[in-house]
């Protein structure tokens, strides 16, 4: 069974229409911004429990939403 997410756009719709990125903050001591790349392209913190995430609809309106997601039990808590 596949989760879906709710697209204020275009409704209610499959996980796989949707490309997945991690919302989270660097820490202000890294100043170069390579580094900085880096760590927003490699590094996750795959936090256990509720963490903010963008989704890119690309199979659908191709617009950036955000949601809460707790990674335990893999449920949408918030849509923003």
């Amino acid at each position: 069974m596949s989760m879906n997410i709710s697209c204020p756009f275009c409704g209610d719709r499959p996980l796989e229409e949707f490309a997945y990125g991690e919302v989270y903050d660097i820490p202000e001591s890294i100043t170069d911004p390579d580094e900085r790349n880096l760590d927003r392209a490699f590094f996750y913190n795959n936090t256990a429990g509720v963490q903010r995430e963008a989704w890119f609809h690309s199979y659908g309106c191709r617009r950036w939403i955000y949601i809460q997601r707790d990674t335990i039990t893999d449920r949408i808590v918030k849509h923003e």
